[in-house]
């Protein structure tokens, strides 16, 4: 299969956890390519996670919400992006449960942007950033593939079928060359401390408890993020237009069994553990099949489970500035400040 060449990408939602490691390893890899980084900076965007690339001349950001169609066709009458990369997204399930309205505009409307003003300027790949919520909740046995029926549970995954579904539309209506990527649950670094696996770390470290939802036996199918961030740049760049590529890790772990994973590597007691009140419509078990992608496009995550957790405590071991000042705000009202006197 040929790949396809770009010169400019634009990737929606850079600052966040996953598109921080994306922008991080495309830049290293792919030398004559610019990086346009367009992110709003809500409470998960954090341009600290991205200072070692701020000097890179090919990197470029902008502070700004992909639901302003105005901002974002004065962004691609700029630039002439040759693909488009969106990881932006409101992505907190009990966020969503408080208050979905803003998963609304930013997961739905903010797709439909993106997608419009694409097309408008003949953008050649669009590639979404989705996730296997949509899929809803599997049983004991079985695995979600890519004809699996979407049956969402959450204001959030709601959300996110919701703009796979326009990302289709648009593919089939309008010839667009679009491609969706769904991932299991990522862990690793620059991950915002509200999501799991930091959570349990962040309390277990300053030996507070860690919340478990209801028997804890909920299971998630976790991949380390750089895995992910490799799998992306493959359907980016060999993926076949109009296709769904389901990414996993093949590691499925209750969510008891994580935490305790955790405080044993920390040498914290399993008294921490605190079994809390369970999220509405929690979804007992995801598991993906990702026999596709390895097939077609020859991609496997290159990290072990082992390898993936080693890597991640020690790496919060070691940032631990980062994120006591993530969970203050310290960081994001600096750079919003920044911005806001530009």
């Amino acid at each position: 299969m040929t790949e396809t060449h770009f010169k400019v990408v634009l990737i929606t939602g850079g600052a966040g956890f996953i598109g921080s490691n994306f922008i991080r390893l495309f830049l290293e890899r792919h030398r004559d390519v610019d990086v346009v980084n367009l992110d709003k900076l809500t409470y998960a965007g954090n341009l600290e996670s991205l200072r070692d690339v701020e000097s890179n001349p090919r990197y470029h950001f902008y502070r700004g919400d992909i639901s302003d169609e105005s901002f974002v066709s004065r962004l691609f009458h700029e630039w002439h992006f040759d693909a488009v990369i969106n990881f932006a997204a409101e992505s907190h399930v009990d966020r969503s449960i408080l208050g979905p309205a803003a998963f609304i505009d930013t997961n739905v409307r903010g797709t439909m942007t993106l997608l419009e003003v694409a097309r408008e300027f003949g953008v050649g790949r669009y590639l979404q950033v989705s996730t296997d919520e949509v899929y809803g909740s599997l049983g004991p046995s079985g695995k979600f593939t890519e004809t699996t029926h979407i049956s969402p549970n959450s204001p959030y995954s709601a959300s996110k079928a919701s703009a796979d579904m326009l990302v289709r539309a648009w593919w089939k209506t309008f010839g667009m060359e679009t491609l969706i990527t769904r991932c299991s649950n990522n862990f690793g670094p620059y991950q915002f401390p509200e999501k799991f696996i930091p959570l349990m770390i962040a309390n277990a470290l300053q030996d507070k408890k860690l919340p478990i939802y209801g028997d804890g036996m909920n299971v998630r199918d976790w991949i380390y993020v750089e895995d992910h961030c490799e799998a992306i740049e493959a359907v980016l760049y060999k993926g076949k237009t109009g296709e769904v590529y389901n990414i996993g890790g093949g590691n499925e772990v209750a969510n008891i069994e994580m935490a305790k994973l955790i405080l044993s590597k920390l040498g914290k007691p399993d008294s921490l553990l605190e079994y809390v009140k369970d999220r509405p419509g929690h979804d007992r078990r995801y598991a993906m099949d990702s026999s596709k992608i390895e097939t077609e496009l020859g991609w496997k995550p290159r990290r072990s489970f082992a390898d993936g957790i080693e890597l991640t405590v020690n790496w919060y071991l070691s940032n631990e500035e980062w994120w006591k000042r993530i969970i203050t705000g310290e960081y994001q009202s600096y750079y919003k400040l920044q911005y806001e006197q530009r």
